[in-house]
Parts: structure tokens; sequence; C-alpha cells
């Protein structure tokens, strides 16, 4: 356990209590959803795995994985890091942390009461937007209680001067809640017609997972590799390059070549998908030319480990969203587990290790102690990236060879099981990741746990010094 207790600076302990409520949560959602996607994947297995409970079925297990790694830990630890960001990068403490605060817990309130909504069975039955309304509009208070005071604190802030990393956050500050209403509004509150519903989701699935996870994850990326190598920004137009990239193409890709719409909606976004790939490179090249095109500065920092998988993860997923537009075949690849592989590389190969390392370089700072275990760092690095890697992988050979061997002659089920040995391979990865997100909730409630048991101590000895000071020295 810790020894003892750091000198905290001002900005810092101004974000202490809304971020460790963020953090904490996220890293609970982040487990628990991952226990879901475990049950989803053992029942492709062994079918009548938990086949006695409605709700534990894997259309309902699915959603709630993807809705608890999405909103309960990618969503709150980005906006944790956010605050912390505008707050160090202004050299300002933040605004008004008790709203901040209570705003976190309006929105594990919303994401609590969406993911038992979704196990009821009371879905939407639109992807990543599947908790119910009355717990989406709990998710949108407490995002707006968040989101409002990190505005005032970026616009309160001392440094005026505007970096990359401030173009990337506070566009994402504001994405969200655009996304996020309007899909609501016209998929749940108000639902328009026909094939207008498909179009919708095809678009908000893409600008959350692509354009606003790419926006935040960026902007993490391109503060804290400076910060951990040492080195300057490679290159800050680069930088601004990626970003109106995500912002002015990103989010019109995602709409399959068979989807049953205009034709020049499918077109546009195959062209939207190909765009995009510039971006992923120009992230790419400002990544390794900032470590000057070594792994050295990465030795010994898991926590820039973190990061620099995620943005090969960020490049990987943008040449695969572009190889699979471009391809001929791409009306049949997305009935396969293509499809899964590139989202699982945006939400957590990219999004999710890069709040990883964040979250590992902010805590102790926050508290002014270190990680109880900071061996479980590493090891918490190698068993997810291999874990990524034994589902991103599988899943994407198996895509391929599904859709190669689609064919109306050939019975459904002959394909499916020559996709089993692909499958229990993804399992293997799904426990590794399970495992690191163990470890990484176990550090940090070390650590918490570590710093309030040493003040508690430090109080009892102030409390106490003259209960045991020799009677003559006594007044």
């Amino acid at each position: 356990m810790p020894r003892g207790l750091a000198e905290v600076s001002e900005i810092d302990l101004s974000c202490r209590l809304p971020l460790l409520v963020l953090f904490i949560s996220a890293a609970k959602w982040l487990v628990i959803g991952w226990i879901f996607e475990l049950i989803g994947s053992l029942k492709f297995h062994n079918p009548g795995f938990l086949a006695d409970y409605s709700w534990l079925t894997y259309g309902r297990v699915h959603p709630a994985f993807t809705n608890a790694v999405v909103y309960g830990f990618c969503v709150q630890a980005g906006l944790g890091v956010m605050l912390w960001l505008f707050a160090q990068m202004g050299g300002v403490a933040l605004a008004n942390r008790w709203l901040v605060t209570v705003g976190a817990i309006i929105w594990n309130l919303g994401v609590t009461v969406g993911i038992i909504g979704i196990l009821a069975g009371d879905s939407t039955g639109f992807e990543h937007l599947e908790m119910p309304g009355y717990a989406s509009i709990l998710v949108f208070i407490g995002y707006l209680a968040i989101a409002i005071w990190a505005a005032v604190t970026l616009h309160e802030r001392r440094r005026r001067e505007l970096t990359a990393s401030h173009w990337f956050l506070f566009t994402a500050l504001f994405w969200f809640p655009w996304i996020y209403s309007t899909a609501n509004l016209l998929l749940v509150s108000f639902p328009v017609r026909g094939v207008a519903q498909a179009v919708i989701a095809w678009w908000y699935s893409q600008n959350l997972l692509v354009t606003w996870l790419g926006l935040l994850g960026l902007g993490t990326l391109f503060y804290f590799i400076p910060k951990l190598s040492g080195r300057d920004l490679h290159n800050h137009y680069l930088a601004l390059f990626a970003y109106w990239i995500l912002v002015m193409v990103a989010g019109w890709g995602g709409i399959p070549a068979s989807a049953p719409v205009p034709a020049w909606m499918p077109a546009i976004s195959a062209v939207a998908s190909v765009l995009s790939v510039l971006g992923a490179i120009a992230v790419g090249l400002n990544v390794c030319h900032t470590l000057g095109c070594s792994l050295r500065p990465v030795r010994g920092l898991p926590q820039l480990s973190f990061l620099v998988f995620s943005g090969c993860a960020f490049v990987l997923a943008g040449v695969m969203r572009a190889a699979s537009a471009l391809l001929v075949t791409e009306q049949t690849l997305r009935l396969t587990w293509f499809g899964p592989a590139v989202q699982l590389l945006d939400y957590y190969g990219f999004f999710a290790m890069a709040g990883f390392g964040a979250i590992y370089v902010i805590l102790p700072r926050l508290l002014g102690v270190s990680f109880p275990w900071p061996k479980l760092v590493r090891v918490h690095f190698w068993v997810s990236a291999i874990g990524v890697l034994l589902v991103v992988v599988p899943f994407a050979i198996c895509g391929a060879i599904e859709e190669a061997r689609l064919d109306a002659a050939q019975p459904f089920v002959t394909i499916m099981r020559s996709s089993m040995v692909f499958l229990r391979i993804s399992t293997m990865g799904d426990l590794l990741i399970l495992l690191g997100h163990v470890l990484f909730l176990a550090n940090l409630t070390g650590a918490v746990v570590g710093f309030y048991r040493l003040r508690a101590r430090t109080a009892y000895s102030v409390l106490t010094a003259d209960l045991f000071k020799p009677a003559g020295a006594r007044p």
C-alpha cells in the first residue's frame, strides 16, 4: 500500500471528487459489461447455457454488454479525462465540482436503469441506442450537468492558447448531446417512418463509435503522448487535418452497400469511409514521428504503452473500414464477424486503451499516492493487448471466410460450424480482457482505499497527539 501522501495541486484537488466517481464507476461498468459479453460468447459454444433465464438470452446480454461498455465506461472515462485536461491545460480549478459530481451520479443512475430495462426486454432495438427512453432522459441530464461545467472551466482558463487537444475535446463536448438527442427524438420519442429509421440508426452508430470516440480519444493521445515521451507533438497541422477529416467526413460512413435506400446513400458512405483513412494515416504519422519512430520511449512506461497501442488500433480500424467499403463483396461481408471486429477496435482497442493510459496517469496525481500494485499496470496492458488481438484477428479472419462461403445452396448451419474454432479463440480473448478489467478495478480501488486510510491515520494522529505526550510536557 502507499507509504505516504504527496502534495496535490489545487487543480488536481478540485478534480478529485468528480473524477473518482467517474473513474471508479467506469471501471465497475467495464467488469459488469464484460461478464455479459462472456455469457454471450459462451452461448455460441453451448446454446443451452443459462437458457432458462429470459433476461440472460443472447438478444439481451449482448446489447447490455455494448451499452455498459460504451455508456458505462467509454463516455464516463472520456468525460473524466476531458475535465482533467481542461483544468490542467487551462491552469484553472474545475468549475463547480459538486454539480459535476451530481451529474456523474445521475449518469450512473441512468445507465443502471437502462441496463436493467434492456435485460427486462424493454430495449429500443436500435444498435448502441438500446436503452429505453426513460433511462435516456437521466443519461442526458447527467451529461448536461457535467458538460456545462466542463465548458465553463474551458472558458475560465488562464492559459488562453489553444492546442490540438482543445480542438478535439471541445468539439466532442458538444457532439455527443447533438447526436444522442437527435437519435432519441427521431427513433424513440417521435419515431420517423420506414427506411428513415435505419438510416438514422446507422448515422448515430457511426457518429458515436467513430466520430465522437475518435475526437475524445485523439484529444487524449495528442496530450499524453508528448507529455509522457518528453517530446513535442510532431506536427500541429497534421493533427488538425485529422480533426477536420473526423468532423467533416467520418460521420457519413456506416451505411452498407446492400441497404434498401437510394443508391447515392451507400455510395457517399463508401466514399466517406475511404476518405476517413486519410485521417487515420495522419494520426499514425503524427504519433510515429512524435516518438521518433521508435518504441524506446515506451520502455518502462506502461501508461505510454496503452496510448501507443490505442493509436495503432485507430489506424488499423480506419484501414479495415476503408477496405471493406472498397470490396465488391461488402454487401455480404457486413453479415459476418468482420463488422464486430472493426467495432471492437473502435471502442476498445482504440478508445478504452487510451482511457486506461490516461487514468493510470491522472489518478495518482489526484490522490497524491501511487498505485498499491504498480506491476499490475504492465500486466493489465499485456493481457488487454493480447485479448484484443485474440478477439479482433479471429473475428476478421472468420468474417472473410464466412463471406467467401456464403452461398444460397450451402446450409447456413454448415457455414456457422466452420466458424466455431475462431469463436473459441475469441472467447479466450474475452477471458483475458476480463482479467485485465479486474486488475484495473483492483488497482484503482486499492489506491482510493489506501489514500483514505492514510488520511484517517493522519487525522487520528493529529487528534490524539496530546493524549500521548508525557505528563510533564502538558500545559
